[in-house]
């Protein structure tokens, strides 16, 4: 028998209504599905977060269920999940469906790669989908669902028995707090990992330019970029090589460091030709005042949601450091990294 899929969702038990009511019921049909709109704990399951957002982007039960899992780490442990956000607008649903995996993922929940479908009021996002399917708007929302359902249901996260992790920073050693956690981290995997660290510090790290289609496609099919350089070079034979890429992220200004958000926007040249299905993605996030966790959502939308990558429980740290080597001298600092690390090695180890 096909695993149960809960739907979690904000309504009446069993009632959904609207757009995202019949969604689901074409899109699940035949599923083996139960409805639920309770509050967790919720562990072991295979879990699609289902919610209707007004044109405002406020739910206060879905904002009930974010305070929920904040409030109770590990109450989606061993669980997979999705998310599906019904918008009445044209704003508001990946800001609140990345908000919904950040928080998932920090309770103990698993996702695939690409585990948000967004549904904007007038459903333009999917024109393309649309156009490549030869089928309608809402056809093309129903085969999107349908899609993660699936995905959800079927995935088992790929274990190595020597993972390969590739580490991206652009940080000096030395004065930074993030490669002094991570220096720590790496002590705790190298014996049983393949580690490659790669600085984009140095040199010139061209971002993104925005090529036509055909030109990106082009250049992806021979493994390259335009604009060569590092990304060419170095980081793209990395990310194939690799198991699991794990970014090491000071907070500059509530954001991704410049090179680092190039790099991400550089590999869609590679995306174009390469899965990333059976990658995992894990960050290490600094802050010297706050915002860690803005940081961590754009790692959950830049390489989870759009790039593919799959997300392991609690796949960042969050810390709050200054000064040069503050981090070491966090409070129980030792037993984060430890942790940290450990989850690592269970996300990714045979």
């Amino acid at each position: 028998m096909e695993p149960e899929l809960m739907i979690l969702h904000a309504g009446r038990p069993g009632q959904l209504t609207g757009r995202l009511a019949k969604t689901l019921s074409f899109a699940l049909d035949g599923k083996n599905v139960r409805y639920f709109a309770g509050s967790p704990p919720l562990e072991n399951r295979r879990l699609l977060f289902a919610f209707s957002l007004p044109e405002n982007g406020m739910d206060v039960r879905l904002y009930s269920l974010l305070a929920f899992l904040r409030e109770h780490p590990g109450c989606l442990r061993g669980s997979v999940g999705g998310v599906v956000i019904d918008g009445a607008g044209d704003l508001y649903t990946k800001a609140v469906g990345r908000e919904l995996v950040l928080a998932a993922s920090l309770a103990g929940c698993t996702f695939p790669g690409r585990p948000l479908v967004e549904a904007t009021g007038r459903l333009q996002n999917f024109t393309i989908q649309a156009h490549n399917a030869g089928c309608s708007l809402e056809e093309a929302y129903r085969l999107a669902v349908r899609g993660l359902a699936e995905r959800v249901l079927e995935f088992t996260p790929p274990r190595k028995a020597r993972p390969h992790l590739l580490v991206l920073h652009a940080s000096s050693r030395g004065i930074s707090n993030t490669m002094d956690l991570w220096s720590c981290c790496r002590e705790r995997l190298e014996s049983v990992c393949k580690i490659t660290e790669i600085g984009l510090r140095n040199g010139t790290m061209e971002d993104c330019a925005g090529c036509p289609y055909t030109m990106c496609l082009h250049y992806g099919e021979k493994g390259g970029c335009f604009y060569g350089g590092v990304m060419v070079q170095e980081v793209y034979p990395a990310v194939k090589e690799a198991d699991a890429l794990i970014l090491l992220c000071p907070n500059y200004n509530d954001a991704l460091s410049a090179n680092l958000t190039a790099a991400i926007n550089r590999l869609t040249a590679l995306y174009r030709t390469t899965s990333f299905t059976d990658k995992a993605v894990f960050a290490l996030v600094v802050s010297g005042y706050s915002g860690g966790d803005i940081v961590a959502s754009q790692v959950v939308s830049a390489l989870c949601m759009n790039k593919g990558f799959w997300l392991p429980p609690q796949f960042c740290l969050l810390e709050t450091a200054n000064n040069a080597g503050e981090a070491l001298t966090l409070p129980s600092i030792a037993s984060r990294l430890a942790a940290f690390s450990q989850n690592i090695l269970h996300s990714c180890l045979l």
